[in-house]
């Protein structure tokens, strides 16, 4: 069920219930697209105020641990707490005053009064439904974690952000590609789950309904592994080197099927492959009347677009940036994904993903069931540590964290209690766990929410992670209740959430 922000009459965006008359009325179901597209236009032209920094940012960095980091090794930790949830870690203070942080993260606390921490996220899915914490999904199942194509799926938030820039560009009769060539929507560092054992794929950056043409544009990583650790999943053993653990300089990034055309494409022979694209496009009118054509010819006019213009290869490029910095982000495959993503939002793109996912063996990343404290301290904390100290550093001296909305998050939390498991670790736990945000309209060091003695349970304001994707539209300008047409025709709404107030500025 959709709810219109109770009983207010003034909307997140400044949108008041007179305004949305003059268009045509307010359906139970929310705005359509082209009604909130409208309403904007009036309340600008009669200048009303957008409420609590609507349309703040220019673009999104949208970081996703997957497997979840514990809050108690992180920004919700208990150093009064039994052993045994504890655990064998100490805290360190930060720069943001009464959020001390696991010692594992030295570099991270020196940022921290540049950052919200939403300690009290809760959700009932203690399960790895990264679509659930990304999309509007109302509800998430094990098979539809281990299915991108369910049909029950909703889609991605970098695919509804690009699908509604879109759509205000064709209302403006702007048919340009955004940004001279830099897609709205790319995720890095390589298509989601397919760096691990296992032909099956997780669900999550996917535009689901509304055509694959809008799923995100999937970099690729280029460079070395320089660091490993032993790794173990039941009979199966990765003693190779991971590149979340460290990289050899020289990395950078791509987009493959751009990349493999550029290599020997003249421009002779790009404007033959136009001059045939048209033939064929003449030839099989009925084509584009159907999704596969719809998908075929965007996935073409993009192409087309990357190919005629360098800015997306040199936006991607790392080995352009000065080594200084480079280093700043750290040596290791997240550190420098985070450093190219602050490279493509520079250039112009809307969205950039930024996913810690599993390497070589499936349950790995922050999925840390055994050996919690071996993986800690060797795997994951150095290179969150470094790359989320050299984003907000470099983000804030370049005075983009004006513009930028950054948002660090996952599927869940961790249990409080360690198991008996080798090496120790914790299991599932989606009852309460953290987040952390910061930059365009968002407050600099303050702390929202609350949990018990055993970080556990919330224990004041319990925030859905459909509230931190309501934020995240309204901070882009998008009114989270605006609705879109799913494969029957049913308005839904882009999420059942609410603003968090108390996170902006």
């Amino acid at each position: 069920m959709l709810r219109i922000l109770g009983s207010a009459k003034q909307l997140c965006s400044g949108l008041t219930r007179r305004d949305m008359l003059r268009v045509g009325g307010l359906g139970v179901a929310g705005l359509s697209l082209p009604q909130v597209l409208k309403v904007q236009e009036l309340c600008a032209a009669e200048n009303k105020p957008a409420e609590a920094n609507f349309g703040k940012a220019k673009s999104v960095i949208l970081i996703h641990l997957y497997g979840s980091p514990s809050q108690l090794e992180w920004v919700d930790c208990k150093p009064d707490a039994p052993l045994d949830i504890r655990g064998d870690l100490k805290t360190i203070p930060s720069t943001l005053k009464g959020c001390d942080v696991c010692e594992l993260f030295p570099n991270m606390a020196k940022v921290m009064d540049r950052t919200t921490v939403i300690r009290s996220l809760t959700h009932p899915y203690p399960l790895h439904g990264v679509a659930f914490a990304t999309t509007g999904v109302p509800a998430i199942d094990v098979s539809m974690e281990l299915a991108p194509h369910d049909p029950r799926h909703w889609p991605y938030f970098g695919s509804v952000v690009e699908y509604v820039e879109e759509q205000k560009r064709a209302r403006a009769g702007d048919a340009r590609a955004a940004a001279g060539g830099i897609p709205n929507n790319i995720l890095l560092p390589f298509r989601f789950s397919t760096k691990r054992v296992g032909e099956v794929h997780r669900a999550g950056p996917y535009a689901a309904f509304l055509g694959s043409q809008y799923d995100p544009l999937w970099a690729d990583w280029i460079g070395t592994a320089n660091k490993g650790i032993t790794k173990t999943l039941r009979d199966m053993v990765y003693t190779d080197n991971d590149p979340y653990i460290g990289v050899a300089d020289g990395s950078y990034f791509v987009i493959p099927a751009a990349s493999q055309l550029q290599a020997d494409i003249t421009l002779d022979r790009l404007n033959t492959r136009k001059s045939l694209l048209g033939q064929l496009n003449d030839a099989i009118p009925g084509l584009s009347a159907t999704n596969s054509g719809q998908s075929l010819s965007k996935h073409q006019q993009s192409a087309l677009s990357m190919l005629e213009s360098p800015k997306l290869a040199e936006a991607l490029d790392l080995r352009k940036e000065p080594e200084e910095t480079r280093r700043l982000y750290g040596s290791s495959l997240f550190g420098q994904s985070c450093l190219a993503a602050r490279r493509l939002v520079e250039a112009g793109s809307k969205v950039v993903s930024v996913f810690w996912d599993e390497f070589g063996l499936a349950g790995m990343g922050w999925d840390t069931h055994w050996n919690h404290y071996q993986r800690m301290k060797e795997e994951l904390a150095p290179g969150f540590d470094m790359g989320w100290y050299g984003l907000m550093s470099d983000l804030d001296r370049r005075g983009l964290l004006d513009d930028v909305l950054v948002v660090c998050t996952s599927e869940h939390g961790r249990t409080p209690k360690i198991n008996a498991a080798q090496g120790g670790g914790r299991d599932h736990w989606s009852r309460a766990y953290s987040s952390l945000i910061a930059g365009a309209g968002i407050k600099r060091g303050s702390v929202v929410g609350a949990t018990d003695k055993q970080a556990g349970d919330v224990a004041d304001r319990p925030v859905s992670p459909k509230d931190l994707l309501a934020t995240m539209y309204h901070l882009l300008g998008i009114h989270p209740h605006t609705t879109i047409n799913d494969r029957g025709g049913r308005p839904l709404p882009l999420v059942d959430g609410e603003v968090i107030p108390e996170v902006l500025s």
